[in-house]
């Protein structure tokens, strides 16, 4: 794989992941819309990866190895990737997410509690695709079914139209809640934590809170390059193996500060992050069978916590 195409790529782990390819020795293409420029090395793409026209003639005769893709969000977006990328590339891999297996937001998606989720629990091939939803349109997405509806429900379908007569060998890395890397997480998942901790505030959480999936910044950049490199077809779960929940994460985090987590019930909508009252953590062993690997959260989490209590220090300075 010497020739490698990024779609996003700009920030945190997507721009971890165009360095690890540079650095491999491959020639990397960064597409975006001129949010950030590329590092050092890489070739940069100015394009709105949604403009269909627009595409075509940033890229002009560009062919690829590989295309990963870190900001597919719709089926209108997957529509133009597939019509633009057919005849450039044999490989495509999309960046999903774990919440496509949030039973919260459809009700196709059957979980079974204290059962990690496989990746057949959404399989592509056969999801349904509705074009005539407002696709294009994030803010009416939005409006229709709901933020966190339409972010699964877009991937799901993203991944379908991949899934369903591609042009190209594809692959999604369902990516667990990415976290560490200080100031490079634009999320503020993790300094929720370390900051009321550490401030000796309680963490909002549910009632019964259940455990979710973790991956670190590092390694889901990683997993995306040998997926990329690989002939695996279809969804990849990527995630540590040891899931955990509110509770335990604000108690792993206490733990690194050298103090005491407290807690208190989740009012209406003000649960912190990672605190869910349904259960989807995902099943990890297609993802080790293809030699990807992962370390446990336990592992990497207190050098996460100390790189956010370090980006806040210094955003405070």
């Amino acid at each position: 794989m010497n020739n490698v195409c990024v779609i996003g790529g700009s920030r945190y782990f997507g721009l971890h992941l165009v360095t690890l390819l540079r650095d491999s020795g491959a020639r990397v293409t960064l597409v975006n819309r001129g949010s950030e420029p590329p590092p050092p090395g890489v070739d940069h793409v100015l394009a709105d990866r949604s403009d269909e026209t627009a595409l075509r003639a940033a890229l002009g005769g560009r062919t690829f190895d590989a295309v990963v893709d870190q900001v597919l969000y719709t089926p209108a977006q997957a529509a133009v990737a597939r019509r633009v990328f057919a005849h450039r590339t044999d490989r495509y891999v999309m960046t999903s997410t774990m919440e496509v297996y949030d039973p919260a937001t459809s009700p196709l998606v059957r979980t079974v509690p204290g059962v990690p989720v496989a990746e057949q629990t959404v399989d592509p091939a056969g999801w349904p695709v509705d074009a005539g939803l407002p696709w294009h349109e994030p803010g009416a997405i939005t409006r229709h079914l709901g933020e966190a509806t339409g972010y699964a429900e877009g991937k799901r379908q993203a991944e379908a139209v991949l899934a369903q007569d591609p042009p190209f060998s594809w692959a999604s890395v369902r990516s667990a809640h990415v976290l560490g890397g200080g100031e490079r997480d634009f999320t503020g998942r993790l300094a929720h934590y370390t900051g009321l901790i550490a401030a000796g505030r309680p963490v909002a959480v549910h009632e019964d809170p259940q455990p979710t999936s973790f991956v670190h910044h590092e390694e889901i950049a990683a997993a995306l390059a040998l997926v990329a490199a690989s002939d695996a077809v279809g969804p990849v779960n990527a995630c540590s193996a040891d899931p955990l929940d509110a509770v335990a994460l604000g108690e792993l985090v206490a733990d690194r500060l050298g103090t005491t987590a407290r807690f208190r019930p989740a009012v209406g909508a003000d649960a912190s992050p990672f605190s869910f009252d349904r259960w989807y953590p995902m099943d990890g062993r297609r993802a080790v069978e293809l030699g990807l690997r992962f370390s446990r959260t336990a592992d990497w989490l207190p050098a996460a916590v100390d790189e956010a209590v370090a980006a806040d220090f210094r955003k405070a300075a």
